[in-house]
């Protein structure tokens, strides 16, 4: 089987997990599955794709990832692909983001992944110019098949866009924290004891609640300090709501980094806070769990289908119910070390391999 993964997200992701997701799958499909398989990336700006293997064929060369150069780059890209994809004669096109038009050659299948359905039921959150919705709605239409990440994203589809159950499939994520430099896991050392935080803080990532809790905490605020990996700098509204719920400046931490960093953090935090209002899939908790970092999670959407019986969970729209599921798991040792053991279970469940071999067997399904 000859399988194409256009520029899309290649072209604009350094490091991301739709980008990993992406890489790991086209890896695994030629190393473990024994498949052609290229991805048709004039020029990338993706770090993942310069630790790619022989058996993956990368048709593109890495250029600087610049403030506003996507735009450029996806233009550039969707030139130089079109004659490139017709000339490799592909039987499966996946197309690696959301675009209003396809560059797949009209004898190849066409597939689509979604990740998550947050434009739509999430759309205060994001600019009325956001091309997102608009653009996803129109590459499900010309998708032959559409794979979901869960079945709360395929439920969600069906729902929203009312997509042909039919048309889809459930194909869950691997997890891993890919390390391109190779570099040892980063140990990190701060004053306090810290519960973790990991990703973007805005809107329906919920972070704001999460503060409210921790401020609400004699034992929390006293005791523990909050690091937030990635999703840049505090903001002036953070640091105010801060200041007004009391918490001092040095209690919240913000770190970047990468994936050796986030090790580090899994490996030394006291607990994984993941208070998120929707997820597609959510890969945090899993990345946790493999570091024997317990995950105190929200209970709705795709996480409780991720996490299973593996963390301890509360409703993300009651601060107090965050307040007292993160006090129970910092306060029982016991309890934390069955997360810890309910955790290495759990995540066997998941991996790229898996991934790729579900993925393969959609192709084949639509091939006939």
């Amino acid at each position: 089987m000859r399988i194409a993964f256009d520029h899309q997200i290649f072209g604009w992701q350094k490091y991301g997990g739709i980008s990993r997701y992406f890489y790991e799958l086209a890896r695994e499909l030629a190393t473990t599955c024994g498949q052609e398989v290229a991805v048709f990336a004039p020029l990338y700006v993706n770090r993942y794709l310069a630790g790619a293997p022989d058996e993956l064929r990368v048709l593109g060369i890495p250029v600087p990832c610049l403030p506003k150069s996507g735009r450029f780059y996806r233009f550039a890209n969707s030139l130089l692909v079109a004659p490139l994809l017709k000339r490799f004669r592909p039987d499966i096109v996946h197309e690696s983001y959301y675009a209003s038009k396809g560059l797949a050659p009209k004898d190849a299948k066409v597939v689509l992944t979604v990740f998550d359905m947050i434009h739509e039921r999430f759309k205060e959150s994001f600019s009325a110019f956001d091309p997102v919705s608009r653009e996803k709605t129109l590459a499900v239409q010309r998708a032959d098949h559409v794979i979901c990440i869960s079945e709360q994203t395929r439920s969600d589809l069906v729902e929203l866009l009312d997509v042909d159950p039919a048309r889809t499939s459930v194909v869950h994520l691997g997890f891993s924290l890919t390390n391109p430099a190779g570099c040892r896991e980063t140990k990190i050392e701060l004053r306090r004891p810290f519960l973790l935080y990991v990703g973007k803080r805005g809107g329906y990532k919920n972070f704001e609640a999460l503060l409210h809790a921790i401020a609400a905490s004699p034992q929390l605020s006293a005791e523990f300090s909050l690091v937030c990996f990635g999703g840049g700098k505090l903001t002036a509204k953070e640091m105010e709501l801060m200041r007004r719920l009391g918490i001092p400046p040095d209690r919240i931490v913000q770190i970047p980094g990468g994936d050796a960093v986030l090790a580090g953090l899994y490996r030394s935090a006291n607990a994984l806070v993941f208070p998120s209002l929707y997820e597609g899939f959510g890969i945090p908790p899993l990345e946790a769990m493999s570091f024997d970092c317990p995950v105190i999670c929200s209970g709705v959407s795709s996480i409780p289908e991720v996490v299973g019986d593996a963390a301890e969970m509360f409703d993300p729209h009651e601060p107090d119910a965050m307040r007292m599921a993160i006090e129970h798991v910092v306060g029982d040792e016991s309890l934390r070390q069955s997360l810890v053991a309910r955790g290495r279970k759990r995540i066997e469940t998941f991996s790229w391999q898996r991934c790729a071999q579900e993925t393969l067997a959609v192709y084949s399904h639509l091939l006939g």
